[in-house]
């Protein structure tokens, strides 16, 4: 374990990227099945024919956009991939959106708690989700915050936002975060949480294979 997070630290500094060797990302799992991390997914692929209409109405499923197809079996895999490769789940939290709250159920195979803390920072925007600016604090912090609270022993916990709320508390460099992709953050126990990589959503698939 410590090890991985001396390898994994040099590497990042180095290099200035996120992206993990082959011989990293099976470290990784391996510190992954020990618990004691925080996997922070941005939802799934969704409908883009679909719109967010704002004031939201998180009862009403026509009024939000959801996840296509294609962003279900996306989720499922990966939730397939975390059970194989033996990762243990913790604590769940999900926006109240319903892509986010579908995602989260659907890589967990539980029901998350949906919570403000997570829900979209643009409010709907469309401009905004396309191009974020990283520029909410408030929104920022409430996501570091959880991203900084302790799983429970040997359990990880998994976060399931949007694109907005994941450049609010990482910065405008995280703005490129694609749909099912994670951020992977180690628990520091009271202090805060250390960025270990990104995580593509096929990459765990790849790892359990």
């Amino acid at each position: 374990m410590k090890t991985f997070q001396i390898v994994c630290t040099v590497f990042l500094l180095l290099l200035g990227c996120s992206q993990l060797s082959a011989e990293q990302s099976r470290e990784l799992v391996s510190a992954l099945k020990q618990g004691g991390y925080i996997v922070v997914f941005r939802h799934g692929a969704t409908d883009e024919s679909q719109k967010d209409i704002y004031p939201f109405n998180f009862d009403d499923m026509k009024a939000q956009r959801q996840l296509s197809d294609k962003g279900r079996e996306t989720a499922r895999q990966i939730g397939a991939s975390l059970k194989k490769l033996d990762i243990p789940v913790g604590a769940v939290y999900t926006s109240r959106l319903n892509r986010a709250v579908e995602t989260g159920k659907l890589i967990s195979g539980q029901d998350g708690k949906p919570v403000d803390a997570l829900t979209d920072s643009s409010a709907g925007s469309a401009s905004g989700m396309a191009n974020p600016s990283g520029g909410n604090a408030k929104a920022g912090v409430a996501l570091r915050e959880l991203v900084n609270a302790a799983p429970q022993a040997g359990t990880n916990n998994l976060l399931v936002t949007h694109k907005t709320n994941i450049a609010d508390a990482f910065g405008k460099d995280a703005s490129d975060v694609q749909e099912g992709e994670a951020f992977v953050y180690k628990s520091n126990g009271s202090g805060p949480s250390t960025f270990v990589a990104r995580i593509k959503a096929a990459d765990w698939a790849a790892q359990a294979n």
